[in-house]
């Protein structure tokens, strides 16, 4: 039966853009005191692509890498999730133009899921391998500095360009693979971090000028709100899974910043837990910070204790929740 299927991680991918742009170089641009960033939000650096890079030059450097280590095939991969908010063009989607570049021929698809983006890919990318019993090649990436407001302080601190990947591969072990999914939407607080210009509400052609940056106009209720969905969710998901906080060996949260992942593990009583994250020197990516931190941790010779990974995110729209999985 395709649902006794496991699914493994098999191999993972990351890619940085060379230039790396420091906190001293956005608070001396804006003004702001010595280590203001650091001491609010835990970030030291962060990466932003050339002039002449867009989306798909991040995700498929990530991808490759991401097969590469998995020794997999061109044939075995059935589908390609990318998770993006940034993509090259509105139309067409950018996945097909990654799978091609990649040398595959596979289903190929946007999902535009915001810093939730890379925990609702790997779902659904789970989802098809238990179905159908073929690889699913996983990317999430983001070029942020391009829609980053240089004169507005919340996003500029915070957002960076990134790419991670991850490739599912089925397993014959049934255990491994996701043990709880739960992920949550709320459209009521949907304005609270938007790009307000260039879809059908408003687009590009409108009466008016800007709207093509990032905002996050209220700031205090996005914390709020983040620190809420991503506990509820974490105890829904544990509880769904028969565990307990302490039973989780590894906690990968989206890396948004030090004050929400210290919140929330301390809420959710993750003490025990090894917490996986590269927010320092490489900043708030959306959905790309998962996988870059998991491929840049194992890259670098690090390894997973066994057990349990809890994942969590929340991001714009609203949308939020919380993943247990067996490695």
């Amino acid at each position: 039966m395709p649902s006794a299927r496991g699914v493994a991680w098999a191999g993972f991918g990351h890619y940085l853009p060379e230039k790396q742009v420091t906190n001293a170089e956005i608070e001396r641009d804006m003004g702001l005191p010595d280590d203001w960033i650091e001491s609010r939000t835990g970030i030291r650096t962060r990466h932003y692509a050339a002039t002449d890079q867009a989306l798909s030059d991040l995700a498929v450097p990530a991808g490759a890498m991401a097969l590469e280590g998995a020794g997999a095939t061109t044939e075995e991969v059935g589908l390609l999730l990318l998770a993006t908010s940034t993509p090259d063009h509105l139309l067409p989607p950018t996945a097909p133009l990654v799978a091609h570049r990649l040398g595959l021929s596979c289903g190929a698809v946007d999902l535009a899921g915001a810093c939730a983006g890379f925990l609702h890919a790997l779902t659904l990318g789970a989802g098809h391998v238990k179905l159908t019993g073929k690889s699913v090649l996983v990317i999430a990436a983001n070029l942020l500095s391009r829609r980053i407001d240089p004169d507005e302080v919340a996003s500029r601190v915070l957002f960076a360009d990134a790419a991670g990947a991850v490739l599912l591969r089925p397993s014959d072990d049934s255990a491994r693979g996701p043990r709880a999914v739960v992920l949550r939407s709320d459209g009521a607080d949907y304005d609270h971090i938007r790009i307000e210009r260039g879809g059908s509400r408003l687009p590009f052609t409108a009466p008016g000028t800007g709207g093509l940056t990032m905002r996050m106009p209220d700031g205090r209720a996005v914390f709020a709100r983040a620190v809420e969905g991503m506990v509820g969710s974490a105890r829904e998901a544990l509880a769904e899974a028969g565990l307990e906080p302490a039973d989780i060996a590894t906690w990968l949260p989206h890396q948004a910043n030090r004050r929400i992942v210290e919140k929330v593990g301390q809420k959710v009583g993750l003490q025990a837990a090894d917490w996986l994250g590269t927010l320092p020197i490489h900043g708030n990516s959306s959905a790309a910070t998962m996988p870059l931190a998991l491929s840049w941790h194992l890259a670098r010779g690090g390894t997973l204790r066994p057990g349990p990974v809890l994942m969590s995110a929340f991001g714009a729209g609203l949308i939020w929740g919380a993943v247990v999985w067996q490695p």
